[in-house]
């Protein structure tokens, strides 16, 4: 997937903060630059009020990092730039460093389709400081829409229990890339198709899609348009039929799709767009199983979330397919994850990392410091937690205890020994060499499945989910504590 090549510039190096260039110009100015660190993106509440998120985006990441480079136009636009007294913002020997800049960082990653926890890294960082800070906006602007968008995905396919779900998005989607990102993600979250066409083409996602009202009142009578649909259209025919009156169209259909059979075809099925969805699904089943049409899906829509289908569901709406736009694509009940980049370890002139921690009146702000990664422990092929340790931490078999980051009374002890385990962060790229090779979207997609399965249904339950336990391993806990304190005290004095 190359979709930067598809549709922008070779490299978006620009697409950052103005701040990030300043810091890195300063970073350069004071003798940093190259000084090595290590940044962690992570998010700090599960979005949704749910129990999980899954992950998105590291195809995108892998493509914004190998294209990262400053070339002559981006290095012209700097240049141009003027302080308030006239002068350049940046010196002309700082934009020669970027010009010959080369980019060496280490980054390891969650992988799409991974179920992923508050306070854990979704993709850790490691390298010179100015590449770690103009890597953050990029990376959080990526990981953050897709992985919330998956996210939403999948809690609507929870909540269809199996049935399909398609996604229709584009036309309330915010823009075009928001719409390609969005359909690539709804994907992964288990959608089984797009409306979008360009995603369907640059990600290899199946289209689907029918006709609207303007095609029926584009006609003299429902039953000619659907007539010539047919014509058109014989062996996919999904007739939308509440143009006018719900339960007469699924007459008219019926009309057609006898039409069809008499030549050997026959109808997949009917769409509602409107009104009360559970009672027309019904009365809509009945008529059509009644007229031998058994096997004709019954496809809603109409601003559906898991919340409505969840509703639909126990109200036993006769409902096969579901078809989800606005509310998935622009995550209509929280447009934003809140995912963050922050700096957790850097290494000193003798060669150690020292772990670094932001302080903050807010337990949840508290960043996680030092080199760290995940451990996932499964028994019988189920996940029972997830442990934040240090990766120089040697892990004692016979037992461990996790803490929770944000309440130290919330604590677990494992035996490794008698779990299977897996390390999340995976190596990406190797001193700005990609190592990673990416899955095709549709093992993504699998790879989901896959591991929602693993998590008990208390966990994906659409409301007060029961909380998965992730914690920090005793001895990183410890460290986070003593850093704090220390910061606490320093600041007290001052």
């Amino acid at each position: 997937m190359k979709i930067t090549k598809d549709l922008y510039q070779s490299n978006l190096v620009l697409l950052t903060d103005f701040y990030q260039l300043t810091m890195a110009y300063a970073y350069w100015k004071s003798g940093k630059g190259d000084q090595e660190a290590v940044f962690n993106l992570f998010f700090r509440k599960n979005p949704f009020e749910g129990g999980f998120s899954l992950a998105a985006g590291l195809d995108y990441v892998i493509d914004f990092c190998r294209n990262f480079k400053f070339d002559a136009e981006d290095l012209r636009y700097l240049q141009e730039m003027k302080r308030k007294d006239g002068a350049p913002v940046f010196e002309s020997a700082f934009l020669e460093y970027l010009q010959n800049m080369k980019f060496t960082c280490d980054i390891d990653a969650v992988e799409e389709g991974t179920v992923v926890f508050p306070n854990m890294p979704l993709i850790r960082v490691k390298g010179p400081l100015i590449q770690c800070q103009l890597l953050e906006t990029p990376l959080l602007n990526i990981i953050n829409f897709q992985t919330l968008i998956a996210t939403k995905a999948a809690r609507i396919n929870v909540a269809a229990q199996g049935a399909p779900v398609l996604e229709f998005g584009l036309r309330r989607a915010q823009g075009i890339d928001g719409a390609l990102a969005a359909s690539r993600a709804s994907y992964i979250g288990g959608c089984t198709s797009t409306s979008n066409v360009m995603a369907g083409k640059l990600f290899g996602i199946p289209v689907s899609g029918t006709h609207a009202h303007s095609w029926i009142m584009s006609f003299e009578t429902e039953l000619e348009a659907f007539e010539a649909y047919a014509e058109a259209f014989p062996d996919q025919c999904v007739f939308l039929v509440d143009t006018y009156d719900t339960l007469h169209g699924v007459k008219n259909a019926i009309k057609v799709g006898e039409i069809l059979r008499s030549k050997g075809k026959e109808m997949v099925g009917i769409r509602i767009d409107s009104g009360d969805l559970a009672y027309y699904s019904v009365q809509a089943r009945q008529l059509l199983d009644e007229a031998g049409f058994p096997n004709a899906k019954i496809v809603a829509s109409n601003d559906l979330d898991e919340h409505i289908i969840s509703s639909l569901k126990t109200q036993d709406a006769a409902i096969d397919v579901w078809g989800v736009g606005t509310k998935l694509v622009t995550a209509f009940d929280q447009p934003a994850l809140g995912a963050v980049y922050k700096l957790s370890a850097i290494k000193t002139i003798d060669g150690a990392w020292e772990p670094k921690v932001k302080v903050s009146q807010q337990s949840m702000k508290i960043n996680i410091p030092g080199v760290h990664n995940v451990k996932r422990y499964f028994s019988n092929g189920k996940a029972v937690a997830d442990m934040i340790y240090l990766e120089k931490q040697e892990i004692d078999p016979k037992g461990v205890v996790i803490i929770d980051p944000n309440d130290p009374t919330r604590r677990k002890r494992l035996m490794p020994a008698f779990y299977k385990e897996e390390d999340l962060l995976k190596p990406i790229f190797k001193k700005g060499e990609l190592v990673y090779q990416s899955p095709t979207l549709h093992a993504i997609r699998e790879k989901a499945t896959h591991q929602l399965e693993a998590f008990d249904k208390t966990h994906k339950r659409l409301i007060n989910p029961h909380t998965y336990p992730v914690g920090l391993e005793e001895n990183l806990h410890h460290l986070r504590m003593e850093l704090v304190l220390k910061a606490k005290k320093f600041d007290d004095e001052a």
